[in-house]
């Protein structure tokens, strides 16, 4: 045997024992006998470099090599879900999903996984690509790290799998290497992983993959996206993936009525904690691709999937302090510190108290036994005091706060609100770096070498004041401060001129509007083409634009009335920042529809309901959910709900079939 049939046939036996151990879990060969074979391979292909593969099961031991992230945009956009704790929300959902399809349909459960999420693309077979989720447009190239996961296949084995296709998933850190690992860190004396989702996340983010391997991370993959998919069902899918070497979960489940679905969610939230990894809930998904596609989506979640998260754990510890944040928009919360308590598996000490309100209500003391919950939150939050524990010589009562902890500006509580403000947003130190952090995020301008610590230290040498000053830098300001060297300082320079090319809307987002949104921001953008149109708006302009009420409204009116805001915008003007629409933009804008409500109803076969949306707005037109006598028309689909049908024939409105509706627009 050549050195080349020896090196190949090594690979595909090692890939073969990859696939039973930490797929199938079911190994053929000792360790000992695996490492002897990886070793062989790894000398034949140190001696051959000339027959070096870039997927070789030798891959999966990582390299020390550093290897900087480069971003690339997703094909498919990487949504989240729709997320409740409510079976009340997911029977609404069911019924939602029956009501709009109006035919049949299953609905395929699987359990939530609390990892990373990751998105791998194959090309005849091969790895070629994973990219984490990012900003759910735009992601880091992490294939490196990735091919260190031994559960992900480099090379798919069976047959049937499209030329080309992506398959998403969730990377994982199970419990028994987290705990490991925190051992670990304890003895180095070491800040602690405070969940398995952040270490698999921090992990996957190293630039040593060598690292990265030793970290023993593992995958479920849950979803199939491509042109030529074996099925139509998404189940039926993940079944195919299986045989090509996928790890797919083994507890998915078709369901044909809302009380299976309730059958599976009760069974699972008992022995969930029987699993190897973390879980959070369930994942509900409307099983025909072509359902899902009729279905769409809103602006930050698919109408056809919902995720039911299993309710918080509790537990009791001690209250030591109460101290207060402020955010960029001026918000104070209070935060409670804790005596530390395992809660659902992370290490809590600080605990969201909320808002004055919520903090009277509880009646603390310090000194008090509380329960602490974990939900979908970050920080998790104090639902009561333990009674039973309280004693005579109880604490001092909390009380918040009158002043400003930062500036020592008095609060305001705007009425109906719940929340105290500092006013003082021109001179509050958290306030300004917060609205600078905000600026440089990565769905704002995504200045790339700038972070929290680095803005912190330009505001405390006075290098920048807000957001617009940012343009004003220069690489002689930045090199030869702290943890500043040249390359850095000009990596910060170019990430700022970059931004310049960031399009308006993303511009209006950056500014930190209360209350405006992403999904405000463009909403904002298609109705102002310049932001000399937006700052001259006045209430009832702002008020007709689709989706924005007189909260919003309001908000917008107060940020320009401000001086400071106004000074901020002509300097971003001088610096070069788009303000305006492109020409490009611009173009893709008519005024066919304008003045013009439309509802949209049915099931569509050319375009999905969301593309209609989006024509519709591009148009002038405005999307509105219910029939009434000031609907210009209906765009009817297949299947239009009969009391639809009712009401448009009683009010005298018009249909128009997708082929009338873009002829219309041609």
């Amino acid at each position: 045997m050549t050195a080349k049939e020896k090196i190949e046939a090594l690979r595909e036996e090692l890939h073969r024992h990859n696939y039973n151990y930490y797929v199938l879990s079911q190994p053929t060969v000792s360790d000992k006998e695996f490492d002897e074979k990886m070793r062989e391979l790894q000398d034949l292909e140190e001696q051959h470099p000339e027959y070096y593969d870039e997927n070789s099961p030798s891959v999966r031991v990582g390299s020390d090599i550093n290897k900087n992230f480069i971003q690339v945009t997703h094909k498919y956009p990487m949504l989240s879900l729709a997320n409740t704790y409510s079976e009340e929300e997911i029977a609404d959902f069911y019924e939602r999903v029956r009501k709009t399809l109006n035919e049949e349909f299953e609905v395929c459960c699987e359990l939530k996984y609390d990892g990373s999420s990751i998105s791998l693309t194959y090309e005849k077979g091969i790895l070629v690509r994973a990219v984490t989720r990012g900003d759910g447009e735009k992601g880091d190239d992490v294939t490196t790290n990735v091919k260190t996961i031994r559960s992900i296949p480099l090379k798919l084995h069976g047959k049937g799998y499209p030329d080309a296709f992506e398959i998403r998933g969730e990377i994982l850190m199970p419990w028994l290497v987290f705990e490991e690992l925190n051992r670990e860190k304890e003895r180095r004396e070491e800040p602690l992983f405070a969940n398995p989702r952040n270490a698999a996340s921090g992990t996957l983010k190293l630039q040593n993959s060598a690292v990265v391997a030793s970290r023993k991370l593992d995958a479920y993959l849950y979803y199939l996206l491509g042109d030529k998919l074996p099925c139509d069902g998404h189940y039926e899918n993940l079944q195919e993936a299986a045989g090509w070497g996928f790890k797919i979960s083994p507890y998915l489940k078709k369901c044909s009525s809302i009380e299976e679905v309730f059958d599976y969610i009760h069974y699972w939230d008992t022995e969930r904690k029987k699993l190897p990894v973390a879980t959070d809930g369930i994942v509900i998904k409307v099983n025909s691709l072509r359902q899902q596609r009729n279905l769409g989506f809103t602006a930050k979640s698919p109408r056809w999937a919902i995720a039911y998260k299993f309710q918080a754990e509790k537990a009791c510890t001690r209250l030591n302090e109460v101290t207060y944040q402020v955010g960029r928009t001026g918000a104070v919360t209070p935060v409670a510190n804790l005596e530390p308590v395992l809660l659902a598996g992370t290490v809590v000490k600080r605990a969201s108290l909320h808002n004055a309100d919520i903090m009277e209500g509880l009646d603390l003391h310090i000194g008090d036994m509380v329960y602490v919950e974990k939900g979908g939150e970050i920080i998790p939050k104090i639902t009561g005091v333990d009674t039973n524990a309280i004693s005579m010589l109880r604490g001092e009562k909390v009380r918040f706060i009158e002043r400003c902890p930062e500036c020592k500006a008095r609060l305001i509580r705007i009425e109906g609100e719940a929340v105290h403000y500092c006013p003082n947003e021109a001179h509050c130190p958290p306030q300004i770096k917060g609205k600078i952090e905000h600026f440089i995020s990565r769905r704002a301008m995504n200045i790339e070498g700038l972070g929290p610590e680095t803005v912190d230290m330009f505001y405390k040498l006075g290098l920048v004041c807000n957001s617009a000053d940012l343009y004003r830098l220069t690489a002689d300001d930045i090199r030869g401060l702290e943890r500043m060297g040249d390359k850095s300082a000009e990596n910060i320079i170019q990430g700022v001129e970059k931004s310049k090319e960031v399009p308006f809307e993303r511009v209006i987002f950056a500014l930190g509007i209360r209350f405006v949104g992403e999904t405000v921001a463009k909403k904002l953008a298609r109705a102002f083409s310049t932001i000399d149109e937006l700052m001259g708006a006045d209430l009832e302009t702002l008020k007709n634009v689709d989706e924005i009420g007189e909260k919003i409204a309001e908000s917008i009116l107060k940020f320009f009335s401000q001086e400071n805001n106004r000074r901020i915008v002509d300097q971003l003007r001088n610096a070069g920042v788009q303000l305006q629409r492109s020409k490009e933009d611009a173009e893709q804008y008519t005024n066919k529809l304008a003045g013009q409500s439309i509802v949209i109803s049915g099931v569509f076969n050319l375009h999905s309901r969301d593309e209609y949306k989006e024509m519709i707005e591009k148009n002038g037109g405005k999307n509105v959910g219910s029939i009434s006598s000031k609907t210009s028309f209906i765009l009817a689909g297949e299947n239009m709900g009969p009391s639809k049908l009712e009401k448009a024939q009683k009010l005298g409105i018009r249909t128009l079939s997708e082929e009338e509706f873009l002829q219309l627009l041609e």
